[in-house]
């Protein structure tokens, strides 16, 4: 059986500036998503957990330095965590630096009937280009997923289609991959041309638009679980849908 024990939830977006509001308005629309968790902790170099006070100014502080610091919700029975890692521009599509927010929930009922909430609000206060909340079972497989002939030959597992590296995709605002949830900002709506009213039937259904006129998407009604034959079939049916996404599209 796969394993659904966390959803990861990752958005990317352009890089930190000094002073830069985006972590804060992550982490205040995560909050907002998910009422009753505050992330008011962080996590020592030996693991201790440290209450943090003066939680903004103490990531406000962090920002300056170019940081998306890791904040907690400090219950180690229920781990809820955010921080953002910067990508340098040879690692990234069309050669510009990029922000990766990670954020990991406890998959449970509270945290799927919120998930899109989640997404959406990570996303866009991170004003993220592209991204998705998918069970940590499904997200491994679908990471497999990313092939080069020359650093990571190999094949896709479950018969998905290969997807190129992201230094070797054109613009940073087609996404790498799919997932459960998927984040597609108004420009990633347009590159990967979603939506078309005849052919997005089904996932039109199960979408939502945001503030900011991108889509909140989700593949399936439940979590993502490649196991289940239905699950796996509609992940290819939205991969054959967008060729574009993983930049497998013919120039």
């Amino acid at each position: 059986m796969t394993t659904q024990s966390t959803l990861d939830v990752i958005v990317y977006a352009p890089a930190l500036a000094s002073k830069d509001a985006r972590t804060l308005a992550v982490v205040h629309g995560m909050e907002r998503a998910l009422p009753g968790v505050r992330l008011e902790w962080r996590i020592a170099d030996d693991g201790r957990l440290i209450a943090l006070p003066q939680r903004d100014a103490w990531l406000t502080e962090g920002t300056k330095e170019g940081r998306f610091p890791l904040v907690c919700n400090g219950d180690e029975s229920y781990p809820v965590t955010i921080f953002g890692s910067q990508i340098p521009a040879r690692q990234s599509p069309g050669g510009q630096p990029l922000l990766d927010v990670h954020a990991e929930l406890p998959l449970d009922k509270a945290v799927i009937a919120a998930a899109a909430d989640v997404l959406g609000d990570v996303a866009e206060g991170a004003h993220a280009f592209w991204g998705h909340a998918t069970p940590s079972g499904a997200g491994v497989e679908i990471a497999r997923q990313t092939r080069d002939p020359a650093r990571k030959p190999g094949v896709p597992p479950r018969g998905l289609p290969a997807l190129k590296l992201p230094e070797k995709i054109r613009a940073p605002e087609i996404p790498h991959r799919l997932g459960w949830l998927n984040y597609w900002s108004a420009p990633a709506a347009q590159a990967i041309g979603f939506p078309d009213p005849t052919r997005d039937a089904e996932l039109l259904s199960r979408a939502r638009r945001t503030a900011t006129g991108g889509w909140v998407v989700q593949l399936t009604d439940a979590p993502l679980d490649l196991d289940n034959p239905a699950h796996l079939d509609a992940l290819l049916r939205a991969y054959e849908r967008f060729p574009e996404i993983g930049g497998r599209a013919v120039p």
